[in-house]
């Protein structure tokens, strides 16, 4: 939830104050200063936030900027007021992006000051009437939301990714506005913060798009769903394993803070499903699957009905060919839980491999680590194809930089699942690709590190989907 401030003075200030109630804004917190109080009608008090006083007044001021805003909009009426507003917000947030209605053609050197220039859009809204003159930006095709300027944030889950490596299905990647002058994309250009990005496609598909530039960390299992679902087959465990697996999906629950979901399957002993039923809670939901027939569509139901965003399974079920495949239909992240505590495990584990898929899940490894609280080590088995495995360290180490969390970049000129076999207390995370459903037998004589995930079958692993 972001807090936006309004400082607000005169008619174009009512009115603007106007539009951002008609909007949706379930996303922010408005707080907004005026000059003199006005009244509005339907006003939801959750959202918006009214505060009368000077805003000139730096001691009044500082009050309120206290907290922490994502944005500070000034539309005022008198340029003296503009001015020494700017000032006061400068004295206190010196990195506060700051949006400013500009009537008087004023001029700017602070990075974070944004003037729009009223007289040039009133001007460039009535050429827009004029006959065989291009129409620009705003109303180009039908004006549906085909055509959307999104501003990168400084931790956003696209910042220092290269084009090529996001997924563009029904949308693209235009054009790209970095320091006021025009860059054309292709596929090595690297998405920089406060790049801003024109994109063109599917007013549905963009509306996602939008969301996931703007995701930050600590929203995972989001974007891919918002509640957690342990599965368990009692065809395969017995009470200590499923007492086991409980308390470590609940460890996880802990730190993701989200809703878990508990689904049992083929219940046969009503002794395990009683002690299963005790662990029900205010967060915790007990779902008991008394008919066998069609598992699989009733999984797919599951996930879709309880918007799933983590399934965490048994080892056992993971090796089981038809479920595996089942999980990557899902397209949803997988915690395999091997017979080993979770609560010592330190670090996040990831063997980088010459494609480019760590880099597409990059985002959702930081929002893992982070709030699991793993330590982050790349793995790089110095063989071949280094380029494209610099690239991604590249990207990692960029990464790190704007989510203030160290990496450990580790060398190995012998293949990382032997030196892994030797180490404790990690979690391994890789891309859940294709390839990783096809049989073990398939894999013996492969030197692909991903499809030889089940050499580390004994620790703990995390399969994300290759998604935007």
């Amino acid at each position: 939830m972001k807090k936006i401030l309004i400082i607000s003075d005169g008619e174009i200030a009512h009115h603007f104050i106007h539009r951002v109630m008609d909007t949706y804004t379930s996303e922010n917190i408005y707080y907004i200063v005026q000059t003199k109080a006005k009244k509005y009608k339907n006003v939801n008090l959750s959202r918006f936030k009214f505060y009368e006083f000077d805003p000139t007044s730096l001691y009044k001021l500082a009050n309120l900027l206290k907290m922490e805003f994502a944005q500070a909009i000034i539309v005022m009426d008198n340029q003296m007021d503009v001015e020494n507003t700017i000032k006061n917000i400068r004295t206190i947030k010196k990195q506060l992006r700051t949006i400013v209605l500009n009537k008087w053609n004023m001029k700017n050197e602070d990075p974070n000051v944004v003037l729009i220039n009223s007289n040039e859009i009133l001007s460039s809204r009535l050429i827009d009437y004029l006959p065989n003159v291009p129409v620009i930006a705003q109303n180009v095709g039908i004006g549906e939301g085909e055509i959307m300027e999104v501003l990168v944030p400084f931790g956003s889950s696209f910042v220092y990714k290269h084009i090529g490596v996001i997924e563009q299905k029904e949308w693209r990647i235009v054009a790209i506005y970095r320091n006021r002058k025009l860059i054309m994309p292709n596929r090595r250009r690297m998405i920089q913060p406060n790049d801003l990005l024109v994109l063109v496609g599917d007013p549905a598909v963009l509306k996602s798009v939008y969301k996931a530039i703007k995701r930050e960390l600590g929203q995972f299992p989001e974007p891919f769903g918002s509640n957690i679902y342990l599965y368990l087959d009692m065809n395969l465990l017995n009470l200590d394993t499923v007492e086991e697996l409980i308390q470590r999906a609940m460890f996880v629950q802990n730190r993701l803070k989200h809703i878990l979901i508990i689904r049992v399957v083929n219940p046969s002993n009503i002794d395990v499903i009683w002690k299963i039923k005790e662990y029900r809670d205010e967060d915790i939901i007990i779902d008991i699957n008394y008919d066998s027939v069609n598992l699989k569509g009733s999984f797919f139901n599951d996930i879709k009905a309880y918007h799933v965003g983590l399934i965490i399974v048994s080892n056992e079920l993971f090796e089981d060919y038809e479920m595996r495949n089942s999980l990557y239909e899902a397209h949803v992240p997988v915690l395999k839980i091997a017979q080993k505590e979770l609560s010592s495990v330190k670090d996040a584990s990831i063997i980088l491999s010459d494609n480019r898929d760590l880099e597409k899940i990059s985002s959702t490894i930081f929002d893992i680590s982070e709030q699991m609280s793993l330590n982050i080590e790349l793995y790089n088995y110095t063989n071949e194809h280094q380029e494209a495995k610099e690239q991604v360290i590249e990207h990692y180490y960029n990464l790190s930089t704007i989510f203030s969390k160290n990496i450990k970049v580790i060398k190995k000129s012998e293949n990382p699942i032997k030196k892994l076999k030797q180490k404790e207390d990690f979690i391994q995370i890789l891309p859940f690709t294709k390839k990783l459903t096809s049989r073990k037998i398939y894999s013996i004589l492969s030197a692909d590190s991903e499809r030889l995930y089940h050499k580390l079958s004994n620790y703990h692993q995390v399969f994300i989907p290759v998604q935007i």
